[in-house]
């Protein structure tokens, strides 16, 4: 997601060679949880910087502008990962009182969550163009039903429901290239019509020119807008003199019949995951920055968007930091750049989010957010490849952000999951889609 289409599609289904990577780690970093004590302390400033051997369910960590190198591009690697089979004793780790069980393996590119208000999981698997129908969990902590609700979509990756509430009558999915949607009926497992095409979008990946191909839709608490998010077709190609950035790395609002309305929010490089925040009505993004300016540069991202804000992708980052490859540009632009809510660890491929509105987790959970951490290659040391969970207090962010679901790397180069997806249940369980083991994790709260 940090990186090109190309890549990205041979890490999800073949391992890449290993590539040489520094081991160098924050020396305050702690090694185990710093919620052991019930209340976690929080790594800041440098000690905020971490990498994939160093994460452990509920270590804190808040870095803030103030933290941020220079740019340093010669100290820029592509440090791609090796994807391999899961150890026999290899299995997501979760903070105490938290149980982690496989629900379904074998599957092919999984990526975005969304649950039907029936109960039925639905999961995006982008590269064969399918949508698939989970339901219920059996005795062994398996799906009871699994079905083909469509096929033969184009990299389908968002899916919502249409209207709220408990009977929807349509499902929505945003492909690659266009926003289409089926008539739908609560516990439909199969499509009865062909997909109704509302809205093309800028096309990405191997369908329609590269660049990233992620597309998720959202409607507003309301249920008046329809948000599409359009990830940009570089990494830093200025829009003034590349055609192929048109209409890109935006958020993009329309009607529920799919007229477009207007750009809603721009410069985010790649808004890859979308939410509503249930207190605040807010749309959320959780955001990929661009790569090649060094080590700890720039910081992924997950926020609340402003109507009209701009954040600064691609002559800036992180606020007014002009990136030196695009230097003098646009200065009228620069004290418009939105600093966002929460910064992550850079090159972290930040995914799929949501907010918690269940009640099986324990109380402090309700209203928090959690985004899903794939992992990128721009970085000397592994980063990413975890479940995190996101602070909130009334509904606003803290600038933290917590190790929630770890474990998903073996020694400094291999890797064996890749969290995408999540989304929670009725019951308030956790679902987790994982296309580096090709699995659905669910994480269930015992207290124990």
């Amino acid at each position: 997601m940090s990186r090109f289409f190309a890549l990205s599609a041979i890490l999800g289904a073949f391992a890449l060679l290993a590539y040489p990577i520094s081991n160098s780690t924050p020396a305050s970093e702690p090694a185990s949880p710093a919620a052991a004590s019930g209340s976690p302390s929080v790594l800041t400033g440098q000690a905020a910087f971490t990498d994939a051997a160093h994460e452990s369910p509920g270590i804190r960590r808040h870095l803030t502008v103030a933290d941020l190198p220079a740019s340093a591009p010669e100290q820029s690697v592509d440090n791609g990962p090796t994807v391999v089979p899961r150890p026999a004793d290899a299995w997501p780790k979760a903070p105490k009182g938290f149980k982690v069980e496989l629900y379904a393996t074998d599957l092919d590119n999984p990526r975005l969550l969304r649950f039907a208000p029936n109960g039925d999981l639905f999961l995006a698997e982008s590269y064969t163009g399918k949508i698939k129908v989970f339901r219920g969990v059996g005795a062994d902590g398996k799906a009871q039903q699994v079905a083909v609700f469509s096929s033969d979509l184009r990299q389908p990756f968002g899916i919502a429901f249409f209207p709220a509430g408990p009977d929807p009558k349509w499902l929505y999915v945003g492909n690659t290239d266009s926003i289409v949607r089926f008539p739908y009926h609560n516990g439909q497992l199969k499509a009865d019509e062909p997909p109704q095409k509302l809205a093309d979008l800028p096309g990405g990946g191997r369908l329609r020119g590269g660049g990233h191909w992620t597309r998720d839709l959202v409607f507003s608490k309301d249920g008046t807008k329809l948000f599409a998010s359009v990830g940009s077709h570089s990494n830093v190609d200025d829009p003034d003199t590349h055609p192929a950035e048109y209409h890109r790395a935006d958020v993009l609002e329309f009607t529920p019949e799919g007229k477009f309305v207007k750009i809603y929010a721009w410069g985010l490089r790649n808004c890859v995951g979308e939410a509503i925040n249930p207190i605040t009505g807010e749309l959320w993004c959780s955001t990929n920055e661009r790569d090649a300016l060094g080590n700890n540069l720039v910081p992924d991202y997950v926020t609340h968007v402003q109507e009209g804000g701009f954040y600064g992708w691609p002559w800036f980052y992180m606020g007014g930091h002009w990136d030196p490859r695009l230097q003098g540009k646009h200065p009228e632009l620069q004290p418009k750049v939105i600093t966002p809510d929460i910064l992550v660890n850079p090159h972290f491929a930040s995914l799929e989010m949501m907010f918690y509105e269940g009640s099986q987790f324990p109380a402090e959970y309700k209203g928090d957010g959690f985004a899903c951490e794939h992992g990128s290659w721009n970085r000397a040391e592994r980063s990413g490849y975890e479940v995190i969970r996101l602070p909130l207090k009334d509904g606003h962010a803290t600038g933290e952000y917590e190790d929630f679901l770890t474990g998903f790397t073996v020694g400094d180069s291999d890797v064996w999951g890749r969290p995408v997806g999540i989304a929670a249940a009725p019951d308030g369980s956790l679902f987790v889609s994982d296309d580096g083991s090709r699995s659905i994790w669910h994480v269930i709260y015992t207290g124990k």
